[in-house]
């Protein structure tokens, strides 16, 4: 079975941007608001879901209240499937 949209970018996020001493990230934590991450890391999050499912954000739209939230993420890659 396929995972879940939500899981594959909340993992990614985990593995490429969180510490050990991070405290849980879930669908809701604020990720650019809250520190997590940059803006920089914003691009290159923006690029591995590009890749991943073979899209194409216009950077109109990669705005970081976009991608605030995995839940925000979310909303935004089914807007370009």
């Amino acid at each position: 079975m396929e995972e879940n949209m939500k899981d594959i970018i909340l993992e990614y996020v985990i593995e490429e941007y969180c510490d050990e001493e991070d405290d849980e990230v879930t669908y809701d934590t604020p990720l650019i608001s809250g520190g997590l991450v940059d803006s920089f890391s914003m691009v290159s999050l923006k690029r591995f879901l590009e890749n991943k499912y073979k899209i194409s954000i216009p950077d109109a739209d990669a705005s970081p209240e976009a991608f605030d939230t995995v839940n925000s993420i979310e909303a935004l890659v089914k807007r370009f499937l």
